[in-house]
């Protein structure tokens, strides 16, 4: 007989960290600048996720009073143009977070391009600036990428505040959220088992981890077959369905101790920790202290 697992929400999390956010806000409000956050989300592909993506920033953005800008470039947008906008948006004075929606259309180098964009205005923490400051294990000086930082948060809330000593097994090296995890679980004596698609037997690898994190884009990829009843599953992946919904890289419900839903679990709160890390932006750029 199996059980169903715990659900594990971003949400709860999420008011917490969007509490501290608005206490900010207000405080640049009364300020005689009137300080307000102008944040930019550089599109430059057709990807339904990236799409998902900018209007739930959207709807937060509004909810808070941030200003958010859209700079669509198109699919057809060249390696040149791109890298212009985000020069420009960089030096710009008005503009206090840029956010380059990946993945690009084919033919465009996400590498090239974010080494365009200011370090401190990369709320998305995908600069290779912010990323080694956290695989230096510098992370107070970093802008962490949000992702990964509510995969941590949400791993705490279940196995413990001290993840020390905890063995987690992340599921996609991915660049936003795999390979920046792998280097912040560490950085709190976590015991990380990176996988990839070439793993075999995942089954197996997967059986003595306290917790599986996938974040890979294919949905049903991890299945009751893969995993344990003591297992937390946490689930970062997206994928748009033909009826437009959008279900994880986890099968829900898997027979497990707690798993993370799609949508409610990662989302919620790694948007909230996104706009956090814009606050953090701004007080880095107007030379006030940060914690």
């Amino acid at each position: 007989m199996t059980t169903s697992s715990q659900p594990l929400l971003g949400k709860p999390l999420a008011v917490r960290v969007t509490r501290g956010v608005r206490a900010a806000l207000a405080e640049w409000a009364k300020t005689p600048e009137q300080v307000r956050p102008h944040l930019v989300s550089v599109l430059a592909s057709h990807d339904e996720a990236s799409a998902v993506y900018v209007h739930s920033k959207a709807r937060q953005a509004e909810r808070l009073g941030v200003r958010l800008s859209v700079r669509d470039l198109g699919a057809g947008a060249t390696q040149a143009e791109l890298e212009t906008a985000l020069r420009d948006l960089s030096a710009d004075p008005e503009v206090h977070g840029i956010v380059l929606e990946l993945p690009l259309a084919p033919g465009l180098d996400a590498d090239a391009a974010l080494l365009h964009i200011a370090p401190r205005k990369d709320v998305e923490g995908l600069t290779p600036a912010n990323l080694a400051l956290v695989a230096a294990g510098r992370e107070a000086e970093a802008l962490l990428p949000p992702t990964p930082r509510s995969v941590r948060f949400l791993l705490r809330e279940v196995l413990s505040d001290d993840l020390r000593g905890r063995r987690v097994a992340v599921v996609g090296p991915g660049r936003t959220v795999g390979r920046p995890l792998t280097f912040m679980l560490n950085n709190r004596g976590v015991t990380v088992t990176l996988c990839n698609e070439h793993t075999s037997d995942l089954a197996g690898v997967l059986r003595g981890q306290d917790a599986v994190v996938v974040a890979v884009g294919h949905a049903d990829l991890l299945r009751p077959e893969h995993v344990q009843p003591h297992h937390v599953v946490v689930d970062a992946g997206i994928n748009v369905q033909e009826d437009g919904s959008v279900v994880g890289d986890a099968q829900p419900d898997l027979p497990v101790r707690a798993q993370t839903p799609v949508p409610g679990g990662v989302g919620p709160l790694t948007s909230a920790l996104m706009f956090q890390n814009l606050v953090r932006a701004v007080k880095l750029q107007r030379g006030e202290a940060v914690e």
